[in-house]
């Protein structure tokens, strides 16, 4: 397997999409709503990261040409496709090794932080991994083994309609 040594710039249409690429391993920066783009095709270009983005205007921006990849799929799983098509994606380069808020790198839990997860999650064989910069804490529960299906799917190239249905479906039950 290769490393993730791709990084992204998605804007803030492409959030979800940047959220899965994480959870894949890259190192992805989302935009924050508002941000002009031009201030944000400076970062991705200072940070020499490839921007992604739905917006055509983009493409018109000076410096746009090689930073920017424009993608015209409106749904999740077309996005998957489209990606994959320019670029080799991984997406079983690193699994949960980012925060899928903030993006730095998860680092593992100590003991002392059992007390933070949920009743039913507490055991003494979990695994946990936290962030650093936001103090999130991760563990592989059942969200995590749903997703890390998904991934299985993406990496052998199956972003069907059934992967959104699949997508959906785990948002509604982690809301629950």
């Amino acid at each position: 397997m290769s490393g993730c040594r791709e990084r992204f710039f998605c804007d803030e249409m492409l959030a979800r999409l940047g959220r899965w690429l994480r959870a894949a391993g890259y190192d992805v920066v989302i935009a924050v709503p508002g941000a002009e783009d031009r201030q944000l095709l400076q970062q991705a270009r200072a940070e020499q990261r490839h921007f992604l983005t739905r917006d055509r205007k983009l493409l018109e921006c000076h410096n746009a040409a090689g930073r920017v990849t424009l993608l015209t799929a409106n749904q999740l799983a077309g996005q998957f496709a489209e990606l994959s098509e320019h670029f080799a994606i991984n997406w079983l380069c690193r699994p949960f090794s980012r925060c899928l808020e903030c993006n730095s790198e998860l680092q593992m839990a100590s003991a002392e932080a059992m007390p933070r997860l949920p009743p039913g999650v507490r055991c003494e064989d979990a695994t946990m991994f936290y962030c650093p910069r936001c103090d999130q804490l991760y563990w592989d529960g059942s969200h995590v083994k749903r997703m890390r299906r998904m991934l299985e799917h993406l990496s052998r190239g199956e972003w069907d309609a059934n992967v959104e249905q699949d997508i959906l479906q785990m948002n509604s039950e982690q809301s629950e």
